[in-house]
């Protein structure tokens, strides 16, 4: 029987996982823990190997060649993400890399749409003077959608449905990305990087985190932005400077912000740190500012999204060990 291991599962993927085991007639053994060197040495005993994490994976060139030796023939992140794995020595240890580049476009883009409706309505500060028994109005009025220009870094296939759902609620869209779709030419306009940093009321970030994107907006870019402006990072945490955005909110350039990703946060979220508190000073400095809404790397966390992560990588699996391509093989 076919042996697949699984690695960092939680208790909402084994419903899929147990579904797609018996349809298939394989034995798919789980663990909770995250796949580094030393932790799991011997796999010889499995035909594949699917990971989820944001902690790089680490080891050398030798360690890949030993997953090799060991019989396996590819490693499989049931994210779209992938730089958790070092791609390159992977490969070059004779290893295919597969993804799931669109488990649900619409779950992170429906976050993203949430958290812009509670920037602009200010929840935030409401709640803020709520806690303090203060219920007064002033100062806090709300900009409804439709009278905004909205600014999406990256319109792939997250950030282009983002931009559908913001057409069809009235609001202007504008978007900046290195490979336009004419297919979107109906929902946004394509413009400069600078043009959707002076333009935007509200900017949301939605690229994949690779060697162009890692810094893609630092001091100099959110010097450009609207003072008052509203921020969103719904990518990879290592897209943004996060010491230029506290800057930037600290200063109010930037009013409020909705992040989802941060740097460093492969030791935090998804994570009990009741007891033991949080080291991540820039993460602890996030989460005492009133001004940002932040959350734990969730935008993906819905019933679709992972039932489609798990089929997924278990589909390509299972072509590469029959000797097929995989549809997501990087």
């Amino acid at each position: 029987m076919t042996k697949i291991l699984m690695t960092s599962v939680r208790s909402d993927e084994e419903p899929s996982i147990k579904t797609y085991a018996k349809a298939h007639n394989l034995q798919i053994d789980m663990v909770r823990e995250e796949f580094h060197p030393g932790q799991h040495d011997n796999l010889s005993e499995y035909n594949g190997l699917i990971v989820q994490q944001t902690a790089n994976i680490g080891g050398d060139e030798a360690f890949y060649q030993s997953l090799v030796h060991q019989g396996l023939k590819q490693i499989t992140t049931r994210t779209a993400g992938v730089d958790m794995i070092p791609v390159t020595l992977a490969k070059r240890a004779g290893l295919k890399i597969t993804n799931v580049p669109k488990y649900s476009p619409r779950s992170v883009a429906e976050l993203a749409l949430t958290q812009i409706f509670q920037l602009l309505r200010r929840t935030w500060a409401f709640e803020q003077r709520m806690n303090q028994n203060d219920f007064r109005w002033a100062g806090l009025q709300a900009r409804e959608i439709h009278t905004i220009t909205v600014g999406i870094i990256g319109a792939g296939r997250i950030g282009g449905t983002l931009a559908k759902l913001l057409h069809l609620l009235g609001a202007k869209v504008i978007a900046y990305d290195v490979k336009p779709q004419e297919c979107l030419k109906k929902y946004l306009t394509y413009v400069s990087k600078a043009t959707l940093l002076a333009q935007s009321d509200v900017i949301s970030v939605h690229v994949d985190l690779n060697d162009s994107t890692v810094g893609l907006l630092q001091a100099v870019d959110f010097n450009q932005m609207k003072i008052g402006s509203l921020f969103l990072n719904m990518s990879r945490g290592d897209v943004v400077n996060t010491e230029a955005l506290i800057a930037a909110l600290l200063s109010g350039k930037i009013q409020a912000a909705a992040l989802d990703t941060v740097t460093g946060e492969s030791l935090v979220f998804n994570r009990d740190l009741r007891q033991q508190g949080i080291d991540n000073s820039q993460i602890r400095q996030l989460m005492a500012m009133p001004n940002v809404l932040l959350t734990p790397h969730i935008a993906f966390f819905t019933n679709i999204a992972v039932d489609n992560m798990v089929n997924t990588a278990l589909d390509d699996v299972l072509a590469i060990i029959s000797g097929h391509q995989a549809v997501n093989e990087i």
